[in-house]
């Protein structure tokens, strides 16, 4: 699911971390791709709408921004394209 907002739509991920599997919203600009986004974020990408639960599938919290460090991204895919719990 992908929503506008002006030059931004907000697409929603799923984030894989060794610990934290997170479901989120990213603004990408008009065009952009989820691998542009995360390669040209310097040290965090910003998540918003998050929902952070461990590898296990136990909910941690609930946040309405949070920053993930792209260092500890091991997967990110659109929600659209992902299947499971």
């Amino acid at each position: 699911m992908s929503q506008t907002d002006g030059a931004l739509r907000r697409v929603v991920v799923i984030i894989l971390t060794s610990t934290y599997r997170i479901r989120g919203e990213v603004a990408l600009a008009e065009g952009e791709r989820i691998t542009d986004y995360v390669t040209a974020a310097r040290t965090f990408i910003a998540v918003t709408h998050a929902q952070v639960r461990t590898t296990e599938g136990a909910l941690l919290f609930d946040a309405e921004f949070l920053n993930v460090h792209r260092d500890h991204i091991e997967v990110i895919a659109p929600e659209t394209l992902t299947r499971g719990p």
